[in-house]
């Protein structure tokens, strides 16, 4: 498990779609996840420390988890299959652990209501990790000619082909503010 912190909630100017920027605490390895309009103000409402008139529903949840004498320990960004990510809610339950199964988006959205600390999984950052251009804000692949892979050697060619709905997505974002922090 890789400690991660939102970096920023970025909307694609092509096709307005949104992605959630995780990023590495520890170094620059980013992982970007899609996710849809309603979770994405759902983070950045609370992010910007907007108040809202009545609780969204991730407020709820939070409000339900406690009412039942449980907290969230933390979240995990834990699989990705067919470009499709997978996370989980982690809470203590009575002194019991529990993993409850997420969208990353609807997690994500917890745990910046509790604080509580986001993780990726190894595996996923392998998959769907980027490191970023400085400069340019675009993605860097590794300029190896092969990579191992789970089935066998990997064209680097391959793997960009394989990689092309991220780096599509990436290349039609606005970074140019992307070193701005959130507080």
């Amino acid at each position: 498990m890789i400690e991660m912190t939102i970096d920023s909630i970025r909307v694609s100017l092509m096709n307005y779609q949104r992605v959630v920027i995780l990023k590495e605490k520890e170094s620059d390895r980013y992982l970007p996840i899609w996710i849809g309009p309603a979770e994405a103000d759902a983070i950045a409402v609370k992010l910007q420390g907007v108040a809202v008139p009545r609780p969204l529903t991730h407020d709820l949840l939070n409000s339900v988890i406690g009412i039942l004498g449980a907290v969230v320990n933390f979240i995990i960004v834990n699989d990705l299959k067919n470009d499709t990510f997978f996370a989980k809610v982690v809470l203590d339950a009575g002194g019991k652990m529990v993993e409850v199964d997420s969208r990353p988006s609807d997690a994500l959205a917890l745990a910046v209501r509790t604080n509580v600390p986001i993780f990726a999984d190894e595996s996923v950052l392998d998959k769907a990790g980027i490191m970023l251009d400085g400069e340019t804000g675009k993605p860097i692949f590794d300029e190896k000619d092969e990579i191992e892979g789970k089935h066998g050697k990997v064209s680097d060619e391959d793997m960009k082909k394989k990689m092309s709905a991220f780096y599509d997505f990436i290349n039609t974002l606005d970074l140019d503010d992307f070193d701005k922090r959130k507080s």
